[in-house]
């Protein structure tokens, strides 16, 4: 080797060892920032999972269902409390009537309560005349004790009327001032109602739109971060070439120190160094510009995460009221208000339920005390026509009795007529004791009932939407801090693209404008061109590769092994990776 063959080798190797640890150094770098991009990138697509399953449990709180409606239980509530009025008014009309019923009933209870009076005179007369008489004596007795018995049936029988009257007035002066009330508290209450559930139907639907506006911002960036982790790759393929470009200076240095490289003269061993000084430069410029253009994309990428997520904080604060507090604690509130009024409703309602019931109740009384006062005049009128019999027999003596006796049968068929008379006025008295609270407008629990579940629906909801806000709350705080984070530590073409252009342009210098012509010696540098072409895992690298040293594929059948190298499962597996 001449000395200077011997002085351009020395150039060339120290040279190539500057340039080597410039990019190992560039090389360790790369490893450490995509690695630690990568795992920011990670952390934001969790905290973007948790993010959409807060999304998830807002909009199961807002879809609740049909049984946890409490829009549905208000509007039910309105039109009852709407329907009131007239219900009012028809009540009142029954309780009339039932006033009405009652009043003509008592009279007839009292032409009883008179003839049960004269039929006591006619049995004290009746004993009195026939006190001379033995066999009349037990008998007058025993007629006079079961018109006293009759009499104890009818007093009762007017006791229950009486107190069926008051029960009545109380529930139509209560019903007078509930009247007066309805009027001036449930048209605005119930006005109040439906505002707020109409409030209730736009609010959830409001809040569903921007819940799955904020899900599909979410689902974006979702999107961005995978094609973002995937766009990594870049990292991890410079990182490779890199050390490819590395391993074909130690593979030149180990080539030029072997029995090969030994056999090569000066001349030849400048032009091979020359070539993989081009070699590896452009690889270098090559790798570069795909580096500047997939990282470029990478960090762009990213940057539109900021706007995403402050879309994400924008939609947030809208779902709070722009921080005005929870609409549907208001709600609570305003619901929890007409509470008070609609339990006064129905206390008026119960009330007038327990009148209906008690005058059914009193009727079925009464019918069974008319049953008894019945049986009183069949046994007082048998009575008398056993002792006007019995006073035929007699003859004179017995004419006086008999006068007495007949006019006691006759007074008894006046109390039947009293009976048969109440008896037909108890189904007008139950009828309107039924229309006074009719079955059919029965509602279990009450308005009230209905409030409360809705005021619990409403409760229920307005905690879980808070809850769930504040967690979408610290999510989107979260989610922003750490794209903050990522664009600052994915800066990649500051602090490595320069590098890395840097080396490039270093190895450019060293190579010089021409290509060496290296035809001449394919054969004998053709185990270190397989070596350097089996570093290769991209097809990139390959193509480059034959750019520069085309005699690879051009000369000896020995320097076409790479090519059936390529085409080997690893490689085509390679090669379909990247």
């Amino acid at each position: 080797m001449t000395n200077g063959a011997t002085l351009a080798l020395a150039a060339f190797q120290t040279s190539g060892s500057a340039i080597s640890q410039t990019l190992e150094a560039a090389r360790s770098k790369v490893e450490e920032r995509f690695l630690e991009g990568g795992t920011v990138l990670l952390s934001v697509m969790d905290v973007l999972n948790r993010l959409l399953s807060s999304l998830d449990n807002i909009t199961k709180a807002l879809d609740s269902g049909e049984n946890g409606d409490a829009g549905a239980d208000l509007r039910s509530t309105v039109k009852s409390l709407s329907d009131l009025p007239s219900a009012e008014k028809a009540r009142r009309d029954a309780l009339s009537s039932l006033a009405e019923n009652g009043y003509s009933l008592r009279k007839h209870v009292s032409d009883m309560q008179e003839t049960m009076r004269y039929l006591r005179t006619f049995a004290v007369t009746v004993k009195i005349t026939g006190a001379g008489l033995a066999e009349f004596t037990g008998f007058a007795q025993e007629i006079l004790e079961r018109i006293y018995s009759g009499t104890d049936e009818v007093n009762r029988f007017a006791g229950q009327i009486e107190s069926l009257e008051k029960e009545v007035k109380l529930a139509l002066t209560f019903g007078a001032n509930v009247s007066r009330s309805h009027a001036d508290t449930i048209p605005a209450v119930a006005n109040a109602l439906d505002n707020d559930a109409r409030k209730i139907a736009e609010h959830r639907q409001k809040l569903g739109i921007i819940a799955r506006d904020v899900a599909a911002v979410a689902r974006g960036v979702q999107s961005k971060v995978a094609s973002t982790l995937s766009a990594l790759q870049i990292g991890d393929i410079t990182r490779q070439r890199i050390e490819h470009v590395q391993s074909t200076f130690t593979l030149l240095e180990e080539f030029l120190d072997g029995d090969e490289g030994r056999s090569l003269n000066a001349d030849a061993r400048r032009r091979l160094q020359n070539v993989i000084q081009h070699l590896t430069a452009a690889q270098m410029n090559d790798m570069c510009r795909d580096f500047h253009r997939d990282s470029q994309n990478v960090v762009k990428t990213i940057a539109s995460f900021g706007h995403d997520t402050q879309e994400i904080m924008r939609l947030r604060d809208q779902m709070s009221d722009g921080g005005q507090g929870n609409f549907m604690r208001a709600l609570e509130s305003s619901v929890s208000a007409a509470h008070e009024i609609v339990k006064q409703v129905d206390a008026a309602t119960q009330q007038a339920d327990q009148v209906s019931q008690s005058t059914l109740g009193t009727t079925a009384k009464l019918l069974e005390a008319i049953g008894h006062i019945k049986s009183v005049k069949t046994d007082i009128h048998y009575m008398a026509l056993n002792t006007n019999l019995r006073c035929s027999r007699l003859g004179e003596a017995g004419k006086s009795i008999n006068v007495v006796t007949a006019e006691l049968r006759i007074f008894a068929g006046k109390l039947d007529d009293s009976a048969d008379a109440v008896v037909d006025g108890l189904p007008a008295l139950e009828a309107a004791a039924g229309r006074v609270a009719p079955a059919g407008d029965k509602q279990p629990g009450g308005l009230a009932e209905n409030l409360t579940t809705a005021v619990s629906d409403i409760r229920t909801a307005a905690d879980t939407m808070e809850a769930e806000l504040k967690i979408l709350s610290e999510h989107g705080r979260e989610v922003a801090g750490k794209i903050n984070l990522l664009i600052g530590k994915l800066d990649f073409q500051k602090d490595l693209g320069e590098v890395l252009a840097g080396c490039a342009d270093a190895l450019e210098e060293v190579a010089g404008a021409e290509i060496e012509d290296i035809s001449d010696i394919a054969e004998a540098i053709a185990p270190l061109d397989r070596k350097i072409f089996k570093l290769y895992t991209m097809v990139q690298e390959r193509n480059v590769h034959r750019d520069i040293i085309a005699a690879t594929e051009q000369t000896a059948p020995a320097a076409a092994a790479p090519a059936s190298a390529v085409s080997s499962d690893e490689d085509l597996f390679e090669d379909a990776l990247f």
